[in-house]
């Protein structure tokens, strides 16, 4: 019984109490926010920003400091999430295709071996600089080989126009002393020379260029070994690319030109020369000057200076004067010569210029300073020349 009784107290109680919930006055809901409200919080948010201790400036530096780092994280961990199957796929096809790339690569590299060496066969087959044909007879009685130089054909094009001026030059090796050259033919692969020289047997065919050094076209050795001297030969040779000749030092001079118009006088004065070449056994020379003026090819005038004693760089400083009438002073070629005087056998040539009408390069140009500067000397120094190239340059005809 006394269980029972407490039990319905409870029951009781709580009975009440939920009656006393109920009758109890609900809370009163939020009064809602005002638009004059709302503008007043905003104001006072603005105003608490403006009010910070650091300026505005590097707070927006701060945030766009702070985002270019959560971009940077961001692209590296895409790289290295995104990027790493990529990779392994790419090292499993290597390992997979490995024996094949190189068996690829060997193929590429004998056909690249294969590919140079039929270009450097059609290179070869290319090179073909023409041939010539000659003639060798050994006078037993005389003792004097004779070389034919007959013709050419099918000769290389040196020239822009797509010619060439050929012309032989014969000697004897190893010394080259005595040199002879044939006459040189105008614009023509096929030239016919007919011309024979003595005490020859290497032959070589030149390009004529009136403006610069002799371009060589190619050449022939014929070996004395290797010929029957007993009997004539007669026959055609390929020429071959040989090594172009290297042109021989033979020393420098310096001349003064002075021309007056009004009185139609040239004045040459040679003044000296330097590193002449060595003409005598005792290593010197004994050198002297010889000019020549010449008009229309004909010569007029000549003069020598004193011989230089024992010296390749002499002094002279000697003035020689010329009768020339202004109509004809175009026309005037004045050709210097430098000789070794010998006094028991004849004087040798060392080298030689040429100055005035149909000159190139320097001896145009002082001739042209001269006339542009009448009555005042104009000195110069001049290269020299053997004298076979200076002389077969007079002959040919001025372009």
């Amino acid at each position: 019984m006394r269980l029972v009784s407490v039990s319905r107290a409870r029951l009781r109680r709580a009975a009440e109490e939920e009656e006393r919930e109920r009758e109890r006055p609900a809370a009163p809901a939020p009064p809602p926010v005002s638009h004059h409200q709302f503008n007043s919080l905003k104001n006072k948010f603005f105003d608490e920003l403006t009010h910070l201790p650091m300026p505005m400036w590097a707070v927006g530096a701060i945030v766009v400091v702070v985002l270019a780092l959560v971009a940077c994280m961001g692209f590296c961990i895409y790289k290295k999430c995104f990027n790493k199957g990529k990779k392994q796929k790419k090292v499993r096809e290597r390992k997979a295709g490995g024996g094949r790339g190189r068996r690829k690569k060997d193929k590429e590299g004998e056909e690249d071996d294969k590919k140079e060496g039929d270009d450097a066969k059609e290179e070869e087959e290319k090179e073909f600089f023409g041939k010539l044909e000659y003639s060798l007879d050994y006078n037993f009685n005389d003792n004097q080989l004779i070389v034919g130089i007959l013709q050419a054909q099918d000769l290389a094009a040196m020239d822009m126009g797509g010619t060439s001026d050929p012309y032989v030059k014969v000697y004897m090796l190893p010394d080259k002393k005595k040199k002879f050259e044939t006459k040189v033919q105008r614009k023509n692969l096929c030239p016919v020379f007919n011309e024979t020289f003595t005490f020859k047997v290497y032959s070589l065919v030149f390009d004529f260029d009136r403006f610069g050094k002799h371009d060589l076209i190619g050449e022939i050795k014929i070996p004395m070994s290797t010929i029957d001297l007993g009997q004539p030969i007669h026959e055609w040779k390929d020429l071959s690319g040989g090594e172009k000749e290297e042109q021989e030092k033979l020393g420098d001079i310096c001349i003064s030109l002075r021309y007056v118009p009004t009185a139609g006088k040239l004045t040459v004065n040679v003044m000296e020369a330097k590193n002449l070449k060595k003409m005598d056994v005792g290593g010197l020379s004994d050198p002297y000057v010889k000019l020549v003026l010449q008009h229309n090819g004909k010569r007029i005038k000549k003069k020598k200076t004193s011989v230089k004693q024992n010296t390749l760089n002499p002094y002279f400083n000697e003035s020689f004067s010329f009768e020339i009438p202004f109509s004809q002073i175009q026309k005037v070629q004045l050709l210097v010569t430098v000789y070794d005087y010998d006094k028991l056998g004849s004087n040798d040539p060392i080298g030689k210029c040429w100055i005035g009408y149909g000159a190139s390069g320097v001896g145009l140009r002082h001739w042209s300073d001269m006339l542009a500067n009448p009555r005042r000397p104009v000195a110069q120094w001049h290269t020299l020349q053997p004298e076979e190239e200076i002389d077969a340059a007079l002959k040919a005809p001025i372009r």
